[in-house]
């Protein structure tokens, strides 16, 4: 069985619909923080399967307990964690509290269970911004954010694990910035509030939803000025957790690996190709720069091809596509 914490979440639901359809049976951890119960529901719909749901912190530690004594788990594929740098920089506390202290907890008990395999998400954040893309594995980390540093802190814990116990086996996962949504357009991105993410902001603009996207910085070094990112379906990345989990199956200690397109695509560029998607303008107006923000970065993904043999495959077109799908399916979300 595999445990999927944070699996009510975007990505974690999307890997939970590909663990299920690759028949694995698996169990969901998630605080619903930043999530929805209804996502899971909808799991289950385009799946035809059931599974087991915790209501649970990571900084509950006898709840996280609870949940492995219930279960015969023998992985973790670990999601969950706050994600937005601009509020890590605000509140960097709560940021290191709950993304480090509670994989911590997460750690302490995999070991009372002996389950020692787990595929980490970290971020492509851990590159920080001295060396020029595309990243690839071996560039020296620098985190220039709180949620970067937290990433980067939980690969050094697990790096440190490894060490002090070689019967661990560990995926970490650096992926870039992951949009689209299942073709079913039953589970899409759902954030709360105004949306952190550039492709939830844009197509809740589009349904009406907010008003203007707002794009933060049109003064980068860029080709149009604003920031280049590499995105990736987030399929795509589900699938990549299922190569890296079959890698992990086999004695491997611990393996690094970018999940992306190697493809940078600005701001405007993703604005200009969900307009002609969708027929017709997003209103969209320049802001200052988010602090946190990197002008450009897009990875290398080479090695993740050659090891593990994955490859995204989804175009542009078809991230905006789905996440269109998804969004004039659901105006308000999962609690529409």
């Amino acid at each position: 069985m595999v445990l999927v914490t944070g699996g009510a979440g975007y990505i974690g639901s999307h890997t939970c619909v590909e663990l299920l359809n690759a028949g694995y049976d698996i169990c969901v951890l998630d605080n619903l923080s930043n999530s929805c119960e209804e996502a899971l529901n909808r799991v289950k719909k385009i799946t035809g399967k059931d599974f087991k749901f915790y209501k649970v912190d990571l900084l509950d530690y006898e709840g996280i307990d609870k949940v492995f004594s219930e279960n015969k788990i023998e992985f973790v594929i670990h999601f969950a964690g706050l994600k937005a740098v601009g509020e890590s920089v605000a509140k960097p506390l709560m940021y290191f509290e709950n993304n480090v202290g509670g994989t911590i907890n997460l750690l302490k008990v995999m070991t009372k269970y002996n389950v020692k395999k787990i595929v980490f998400s970290s971020s492509a954040t851990v590159y920080g911004d001295k060396s020029p893309a595309p990243y690839v594995e071996t560039l020296p980390c620098a985190a220039i954010n709180p949620y970067g540093r937290t990433k980067l802190m939980i690969e050094k814990i697990l790096q440190d694990i490894y060490a002090s116990d070689n019967d661990w086996d560990i995926a970490l996962l650096r992926y870039f910035n992951p949009v689209g949504a299942h073709s079913s357009g039953l589970i899409g991105e759902d954030p709360n509030g105004i949306p952190n993410n550039l492709m939830p902001y844009i197509s809740q603009v589009a349904v009406g939803r907010l008003e203007c996207l707002n794009i933060f910085g049109n003064d980068y070094d860029t080709k149009d000025g604003t920031g280049v990112r590499d995105y990736i379906h987030v399929v795509d990345l589900a699938i990549g957790h299922l190569k890296a989990l079959d890698k992990i199956k086999n004695k491997v200690g611990v393996v690094i690996y970018n999940l992306g397109t190697g493809q940078g695509y600005s701001v405007l560029d993703m604005v200009n190709t969900y307009s002609k998607v969708l027929g017709r303008p997003i209103n969209y107006k320049f802001v200052d720069r988010r602090p946190g923000d990197l002008a450009e970065y897009y990875a290398d993904p080479s090695k993740a091809e050659r090891e593990l043999g994955f490859k995204a495959t989804r175009t542009l077109e078809d991230m905006c596509r789905d996440t269109i799908r998804w969004q004039e399916g659901n105006k308000n979300g999962y609690r529409g």
